[in-house]
């Protein structure tokens, strides 16, 4: 068996609050060009309680993989290639540290 280890790269993340979530206003520019996409597709972000949403319900984003919910508190990832995903605290904080 190989052993690997990823490459150092730069990602750009955000951390979705629930504060976050009702105010976009801090939000990325990458970030809100997501929301702006149609919903369901890869690359967009979009509310779970689509299209009845009152800002405080949980996020879903558009990935190759399918659809994943951004729960409170989890971070939203731009890729090197410019593609979204969510990621849970506790493994943002084992893979990532700031720059």
């Amino acid at each position: 068996m190989a052993q690997f280890r990823k490459k150092p790269v730069v990602i750009e993340a955000f951390q979705m609050t629930k504060e976050a979530r009702q105010d976009n206003k801090d939000w990325p520019q990458w970030l809100n060009q997501a929301w702006s996409k149609d919903v369901n597709s890869e690359g967009a972000v979009w509310s779970s309680q689509f299209p009845e949403s009152d800002g405080t319900d949980e996020l879903i984003i558009g990935t190759l993989e399918g659809n994943h919910f951004i729960n409170f508190d989890d971070w939203v990832i731009q890729g090197i290639k410019g593609e979204l995903y969510p990621c849970k605290p506790d493994i943002f904080e084992l893979t990532y540290e700031a720059v």
